[in-house]
């Protein structure tokens, strides 16, 4: 299935972090005059303030938030580490019932002083452990499976595969997959397990940029959608195929972006967008 142009912004969504310089109160004011309707929040943009009230601050300017980002870092040989992470993730979802965020992304970590498949029951254990919190506040819970360049410390979930295995094993409506395209755009398996999520209901998120090549940075080099060799268009098709009617949400970790003039580069975020 081709994904049909995209016509206007209406599923734009920015992460706050692709226009890292900006205070949480300039992002809203420049997301809300490009025209932008929806906004990712990375959690070190609430520090010190008052969340509910921060959450009213981006709602009065026309934003939708879409979720909170990020909980997660589940593993750790330690067992003490590992409370501290439920700990964590505890108070994150209490921040994203507060700001009025209906989902946290979950980044889930791993421990390169044991196996990937320890990491990935503890990955597992941990969110069993929060749902019932998350429930209780209305907050989802989105496992991003991340690329395996990232197994040793970022994630122990490297394929969408993995991510639907594990949503489906703890079987909560809480409980789906946020699919980035940076992670996930090399899986040759990727449309059968997108509308596997989807089938399932578990197709929470859906992120966007574009893999440079050559690329300088495997974590702070990523590209505006076009920019690179990722075929963005017929994976959001498949996504949509997958029945997903969600945002889509620019995520861009970009050193080169961030030394910029970030006007021009939510202008061109703004231009590239209709093009993926």
């Amino acid at each position: 299935m081709s994904a049909q142009p995209i016509k206007d912004l209406s599923k734009l969504c920015i992460h706050t972090i692709t226009t890292k310089p900006w205070s949480l109160e300039e992002a809203a004011e420049k997301y809300e005059k490009a025209g932008v309707k929806g906004i990712s929040i990375w959690r070190q943009y609430l520090g010190g303030r008052d969340i509910a009230a921060s959450g009213d601050l981006l709602r009065s300017h026309g934003l939708e938030i879409v979720s909170l980002v990020r909980g997660g870092f589940f593993p750790a040989v330690s067992a003490k580490t590992r409370e501290q992470a439920i700990q964590d993730n505890l108070k994150a979802i209490d921040e994203a019932a507060a700001l009025g965020a209906p989902m946290i992304v979950l980044v889930c970590g791993a421990d390169p002083g044991q196996s990937l498949e320890k990491s990935r029951m503890q990955i597992r254990e941990g969110i069993e452990k929060v749902l019932p919190q998350a429930i209780s506040k209305g907050v989802k819970l989105a496992i991003e499976p991340l690329h395996p360049m990232y197994a040793d410390t970022r994630s122990a979930v490297n394929t969408l595969r993995q991510a639907n295995e594990m949503a489906e094993a703890i079987d909560s409506d809480h409980v789906g997959v946020a699919a980035d395209v940076y992670h996930l755009w090399w899986d040759p398996d990727l449309k059968t397990e997108l509308l596997r999520c989807g089938q399932n209901g578990n197709l929470f998120a859906f992120h966007i940029c574009d893999w440079l090549s050559p690329t300088t940075d495997f974590l702070n080099d990523r590209g505006l959608m076009g920019d690179g060799c990722i075929d963005i268009p017929t994976i959001r098709g498949w996504a949509e195929e997958a029945g997903f009617a969600g945002y889509n949400e620019v995520e861009i970790f970009s050193d080169r972006h961030w030394a910029g003039d970030q006007n021009d580069f939510l202008d061109k975020i703004v231009s590239h967008y209709y093009h993926c």
